[in-house]
């Protein structure tokens, strides 16, 4: 099967990161930030997404974009994506200058798996107020996957966008890249969605989904996507196959987090009090689950 090839090549070549039970992480997938037009799905969540971030940068999270952040498929033009959402880019670069920000190249961004387009677009930006160059991410390295390792027990979590073995979203992706850039992004204005997107079709995600349980299945190994835009949060004794979701829901954002050991799935939504103040809460849909607890090739790694 073409999927667990790809899983396979892809899981040997991940970068390994250690943590352990101090380490905080946040996990973010399929933002799709665009410039911000009718077409910018992100721009509906921008604020709500904004609001996160900064809860986890002022709380010591590292921020881990598991593909698809920028939609580079529709808009050429980096600089453009940047300057509609300026805010969250200076927020981005606030965690890079940290030492926190992890990001993963998808199929919507597959072009930052270029180091020279990443040198040329990201390290230094045009800054419209300064009227020079300023740097965003200089030295950014963009990864296709990371293996986190376990420093006490060597429990694996593997991360990855989740486009690998689907065949339009990954072997044909130049295939649905033109069909996108100079067809469907026009369409999208008028509401159409894109059908080749396992995100707009069921069938489509169910396949991969399945593709990718039965790949968790066989690796010792919990897994962390994105791609279908569904998320995902087993539990334990279930395939540890989990799916962060997206940022372009209309009713908010939904992410994983990784605290002191455990695994929580959470949503951050506009609510609105008795006054008719609205304000954003971050709720916990699944979790806190102790990664310990799951069960990997039948044992469960308890100390």
């Amino acid at each position: 099967m073409r999927t667990n090839s790809r899983l396979n090549a892809v899981y040997e070549k991940a970068v390994e990161m250690p943590f352990d039970d101090a380490s905080k992480y946040v996990f973010f997938s399929d933002t799709h930030r665009g410039d911000d037009s009718l077409s910018d799905e992100f721009g509906r969540n921008k604020h709500i997404f904004y609001h996160a971030l900064n809860y986890y940068y002022q709380n010591d999270f590292t921020y881990v974009e598991v593909g698809d952040g920028d939609e580079l498929w529709e808009h050429n033009n980096y600089e453009h994506i940047r300057n509609a959402h300026y805010m969250v880019f200076e927020l981005l670069k606030e965690f890079f200058d940290n030492g926190r920000l992890l990001m993963l190249f998808g199929n919507h961004n597959d072009r930052l798996k270029s180091p020279a387009w990443v040198e040329k677009n990201m390290y230094r930006v045009y800054d419209d107020y300064l009227g020079e160059e300023v740097d965003l991410f200089p030295g950014l390295k963009v990864y296709e996957s990371i293996l986190f390792k376990h420093k006490k027990t060597g429990q694996k979590i593997f991360v990855v966008h989740g486009h690998q073995g689907d065949l339009l979203n990954d072997q044909l992706s130049h295939v649905s890249y033109f069909m996108i850039h100079f067809f469907w992004r026009f369409m999208h204005l008028a509401g159409v969605k894109y059908a080749a997107s396992p995100a707009k079709s069921r069938r489509k995600r169910h396949k991969v989904e399945k593709n990718y349980t039965k790949w968790n299945q066989e690796h010792d190994t919990i897994l962390i996507c994105g791609h279908t835009h569904r998320p995902k949060f087993p539990d334990p004794g279930e395939s540890t196959y989990f799916n962060t979701g997206c940022c372009m829901h209309p009713r908010g954002i939904i992410g994983i987090e990784l605290v002191y050991g455990k695994l929580v799935l959470v949503t951050w939504r506009v609510h609105t009090k008795k006054d008719g103040t609205m304000y954003i809460k971050r709720t916990a849909l699944k979790g806190p689950v102790p990664i310990k607890d799951y069960v990997q090739n039948g044992v469960v790694t308890h100390d």
